[in-house]
């Protein structure tokens, strides 16, 4: 879906009147008919805007175009499961399970991969290869990122 569409449904779905939608943006109704039209998209700060108002990541707003995972465990990121910071704005790097209120929920690798093993593992996925698995992938995720020296 495009950003005009997926505009135009949220505003739709919250019953706002494109005049509507521009007072709580602080924007004009031309520009909010202009982004719906696909004549343009909304700058960054009126992204941000819109995302806390209709409660959906800038990504969806976008028309998500950019796959999400976390980078702390690797999870396929929906908006469900996107994590905030403490001011209520979207991290789109976290789930919210491994990032909430600005603290991340495991130290190290090693701590994240012990609870994988525990809640991963079937009788199709043993907990070696699960382990195996997450030793291989967590270090290739932004948060777990070596510097280098």
């Amino acid at each position: 879906m495009e950003t005009k569409d997926v505009i135009f449904e949220l505003r739709t779905q919250k019953g706002y009147s494109q005049e509507e939608l521009a007072e709580k943006v602080y924007v004009t109704r031309q520009a909010v008919s202009r982004w719906e039209n696909g004549e343009t998209v909304p700058n960054t700060e009126t992204l941000k805007q819109l995302s806390k108002l209709f409660e959906v990541s800038i990504n969806t707003l976008l028309g998500s175009p950019r796959k999400l995972i976390c980078q702390c465990c690797g999870m396929p990121l929906e908006d469900d499961f996107i994590s905030r910071e403490p001011d209520g704005t979207w991290n789109e790097d976290y789930c919210k399970w491994c990032y909430t209120d600005g603290t991340f929920a495991y130290k190290t690798p090693e701590e994240l991969t012990d609870f994988l093993v525990c809640h991963m593992s079937s009788e199709n996925w043993p907990p070696e290869q699960v382990r195996a698995y997450y030793e291989e992938q967590l270090p290739r995720l932004k948060h777990w990122l070596k510097p280098e020296e």
